[in-house]
């Protein structure tokens, strides 16, 4: 009933996605990976998690993790960040990263790890389960923190539809499928407002304001005109 794939273009949509990403700054309670890498390439081994004081369990275990513990995904460690906002790392110990997006996060840790490797590279990454809200609410990553999270909770994390935004035309995308969700009636809230899966897009398409553009675009015009006038005659004068 909400399938379509009218009006996805995928290359728009990574495009977007990907800036959302990298603008995503880190926060309490995210898990992130780490890989390490030498100068010419060559990936290094994790350190030893025990040096760290660190502790693996599978992520198939339901307990909540300790600050400082690092869970099992895909085989590879990754690593909470507390509510202080610190992340305990293999041999360099714990370092705030809270409020650091991924690349400023990587020169951070990578700095550390410059006393124990020569040239290293860091390549810092999200373990966590997230959706990503892009359109109207502009592209925000939104961390999943817990299981059953429907399309209105994800949109309110967002901060919600505003004015700018169609709330009949969202669409859920999952994987090569794209499900048409109207928010604007009742009944198209109780049939659209799905439980979305880690990995989703959700897009909230923007109501475009032609005349409104294009009065901001002839103000600045015109505004640019005055100035460069002004300039000219003031040279001029002199």
């Amino acid at each position: 009933m909400f399938r379509s794939t009218e009006g996805v273009q995928p290359e728009i949509l990574k495009k977007e996605t990907d800036v959302a990403e990298k603008n995503y700054v880190i926060q309490r309670n995210d898990y992130l990976k780490l890989d390490i890498y030498s100068n010419n390439g060559e990936r290094l081994i994790d350190p030893n998690p025990d040096m760290s004081g660190a502790s693996v369990k599978s992520s198939s275990n339901n307990n909540a993790q300790q600050p400082g513990q690092t869970g099992q995904t895909n085989d590879q460690a990754s690593y909470f960040v507390d509510t202080n906002g610190i992340v305990k790392l293999p041999m360099i110990g714990e370092i705030k990263l809270e409020g650091l997006n991924l690349r400023q996060a990587e020169e951070v840790v990578q700095k550390e790890y410059a006393k124990f490797f020569k040239e290293p590279f860091v390549k810092i990454s999200y373990a966590n389960k997230r959706v990503i809200v892009l359109g109207a609410p502009g592209g925000q990553v939104i961390p999943l923190t817990n299981q059953n999270v429907s399309v209105a909770e994800v949109l309110a994390l967002a901060k919600g539809i505003d004015n700018f935004a169609k709330a009949q035309n969202i669409k859920l995308i999952r994987g090569t499928h794209v499900y048409q969700i109207d928010f604007s009636t009742i009944k198209g809230f109780k049939e659209g407002n799905l439980i979305v899966e880690p990995g989703d897009i959700v897009y909230v398409e923007p109501i475009r304001r032609p005349f409104s553009e294009a009065l901001r675009d002839n103000y600045m015009l015109f505004y640019v005109f005055v100035l460069t006038f002004t300039t000219v005659i003031a040279n001029r004068i002199k």
